[in-house]
């Protein structure tokens, strides 16, 4: 008896849409809403490199395709090799359209989907350094951007960003749409407990990759200059290290923190609502973000928000109704932020933190942003 194939049970009859990212763990944290509503009409295949996710993205009901992307190289035979990986993968798959993320596969995935003429829409998530920074590479990244999205259908997730685009002549107007983030599943992430402090003890948590750009310094001098006023309340710092990135804050530095007493490091889980509910306020002092998840998360589970007044992070947050706005780099401003946030009374932020779900609900929805993505992607098909 011959053997049956995935690929041999699978509706030929149904259009493919082809999912590309720089990890598995991106497009299953960030995506999985998304491709479940694509099933219903379309084939969903999925590109992105083998990780810890990988086998979650079967499951979700997909086809899995391995591809090996160094995220953090700038050697050209090496993208050369990623810009081969793509062209074989596409001529397998025959994607009727292609949705693409991240730096990488945006930038080679796009320029191989010119060369075989296929529908694609590139999605600009974030930034990143290379808008952040104005050196040789990253002027070299810009140019590849514009090259790859040239003539292609560009989703932004917020205004800024595309903006940046324009102004920089790496896409033409016609070319682009506004989408509001990834979505949030406001139905995961609801309040499920009560503030954990009372009217004097409180918990402040930053979740961030443990990289200077997401304002990590700024939040340990903003508690160093005010935990002595306050020895009720917790300062807590959860995410992973990022080694390699040009900003990645290192190991001796968090121990250091954790020694002198100034932060509780959580490490790394992928249990980031439990933590959420355990804290009172969510702080993040980023330098940019395309719009920032954690906020988003934290907004929906009704607790209140502290963060910069920058791309991405200033869209979650209207000033002083569901949190703070601070200026960027500002540890001083920050400080006072978490202090009018511990003067607060438990009711008083507790409301703050009900005015931020009902922004979420009424403004970043995953329903609503799925249903931008599907009337976008059934206008191009």
């Amino acid at each position: 008896m011959s053997k049956i194939l995935i690929r041999d049970i699978i509706d030929t009859d149904k259009k493919v849409i082809t999912i590309c990212s720089n990890t598995s763990w991106y497009i299953y944290n960030f995506r999985a809403g998304l491709i479940e509503a694509l099933q219903k009409k379309y084939r969903v295949v999925l590109i992105a490199p083998k990780d810890d996710y990988s086998n979650r993205l079967k499951i979700l009901g997909c086809e899995y395709h391995n591809i090996e992307i160094d995220n953090k190289g700038t050697n050209p035979i090496n993208d050369m090799k990623l810009m081969y990986s793509f062209y074989r993968l596409y001529r397998e798959i025959k994607p009727d359209m292609l949705l693409i993320y991240t730096i990488k596969p945006n930038i080679y995935g796009g320029m191989v989907s010119k060369l075989l003429n296929i529908p694609t829409l590139n999605v600009i998530a974030g930034l990143g350094t290379v808008f952040l920074n104005d050196n040789i590479s990253s002027k070299l990244a810009r140019g590849l951007y514009k090259t790859s999205l040239y003539k292609n259908r560009v989703l932004f997730e917020n205004e800024d960003d595309c903006n940046e685009f324009l102004d920089k002549n790496l896409v033409k107007q016609e070319q682009v749409r506004l989408i509001p983030g990834s979505g949030i599943n406001t139905e995961l992430f609801q309040p499920k407990v009560g503030l954990v402090g009372d009217d004097s003890s409180m918990v402040f948590l930053l979740i961030a990759r443990l990289i200077k750009d997401k304002g990590i310094v700024e939040y340990i001098e903003a508690i160093e200059s005010i935990r002595l006023d306050y020895p009720e309340v917790k300062f807590k710092l959860l995410g992973s290290y990022y080694e390699g990135n040009p900003s990645a804050i290192s190991k001796d530095e968090v121990n250091r923190w954790v020694e002198d007493g100034t932060v509780e490091y959580l490490g790394y889980t992928d249990a980031v609502l439990e933590e959420i509910q355990k804290a009172d306020c969510i702080v993040l002092p980023s330098y940019r973000e395309g719009l920032s998840r954690v906020l988003l998360e934290a907004a929906s589970m009704s607790k209140p928000i502290i963060t910069t007044d920058v791309t991405g992070c200033r869209d979650v947050v209207n000033d002083g109704e569901n949190g703070y706005l601070v200026p960027l780099k500002d540890s001083g401003a920050l400080a006072t932020a978490m202090e009018k946030m511990i003067a607060l009374s438990k009711i008083e932020r507790i409301e703050m933190g009900r005015k931020g779900r009902v922004k979420v609900i009424n403004e970043f929805d995953e329903k609503i942003v799925i249903k931008h993505y599907l009337n976008i992607i059934s206008s191009e098909l």
